[in-house]
């Protein structure tokens, strides 16, 4: 251990699951103070998850703390399973809002409110996307090439980025998301996230999957920052109702649920259940 290396309080918080090392992991350092940028990249590379999240004092006199959120190949200013379990692992280590249950998040995206829910899940509202819009052509006959579909299986496209880059496929049914096998060198460099809907009475109303690109390319086991905004485009669109539940992980045998609900004011809000499973301390 070097001189500026301590133990700091450590937490892996599966996200989107009641039932332990079903949902999606978050690494969280809950005190990431001193650590530099070469500090936390690190990590992140060490850790070997999807995200990494390291707590820090706030900037903002709105927000109860900052998150940094880093993937092994670089930061995000936003993501959703990592707010949830983040805030999920800063309530466990003794801490409270400052205004009653809301949590504010301070992130490169901006403030992000959190709230428990009367089952002891946590939701957060969706932040704007900063692009929408249809596929350009060229684009849309790429995914769809990595996809393995055809054109007439596409039912819409759009653009759903909130911050991680994510762009977004409708099928005609779950079972054809279900039955995806993408082609990540032929995704290019495309995020791309698919769903689908379940038939009417299904106790979930869609199926999501998200496929991310880079090196050798990954599924990503359930996603919240892709939920958010794609219920932000199919409830704007007509295609989803106000209030509805998402599986996610169906195909890498996880059982992800996603709570997604609108309210009066048009805002939505993303949830589900964590779980810490994994407490201690970790040195940096």
């Amino acid at each position: 251990m070097t001189d500026q290396q301590r133990r700091r309080p450590f937490a892996q918080v599966d996200v989107f699951s009641r039932d332990p090392h079903m949902g999606n992991p978050v690494a969280v350092v809950l005190d990431g103070t001193d650590l530099s940028d070469q500090d936390m990249a690190r990590f992140a590379r060490w850790t070997n998850l999807s995200e990494t999240t390291f707590v820090l004092p706030p900037t903002s006199p709105d927000a109860d703390y900052r998150l940094r959120i880093w993937t092994p190949g670089g930061e995000l200013p936003f993501a959703g399973h990592p707010t949830l379990g983040s805030a999920h692992a800063w309530r466990e280590a003794g801490n409270a809002a400052r205004s009653g249950d809301v949590i504010v998040q301070e992130c490169a995206a901006g403030l992000v409110e959190i709230r428990p829910t009367n089952d002891g899940a946590l939701t957060f509202a969706a932040p704007p996307t900063s692009r929408s819009g249809n596929f350009d052509p060229a684009m849309l006959e790429q995914v769809t090439a990595g996809l393995g579909l055809d054109d007439e299986e596409i039912v819409a496209h759009q653009w759903v980025d909130n911050g991680p880059g994510w762009a977004a496929v409708l099928l005609p049914s779950a079972a054809d998301v279900l039955a995806i096998e993408p082609d990540y060198p032929a995704l290019g460099n495309y995020k791309v996230g698919v769903v689908g809907p379940y038939p009417e009475g299904s106790p979930q109303q869609f199926e999501v999957r998200a496929f991310v690109t880079g090196t050798g390319g990954y599924e990503d086991p359930v996603t919240g920052s892709l939920n958010a905004s794609l219920a932000q485009w199919l409830m704007r669109t007509g295609r989803a109702p106000s209030s509805y539940v998402a599986q996610q992980g169906t195909a890498m045998g996880r059982r992800g649920r996603v709570t997604v609900t609108s309210d009066a004011h048009e805002n939505v809000w993303v949830g589900g259940d964590c779980t810490t499973c994994i407490s201690g301390s970790a040195l940096l």
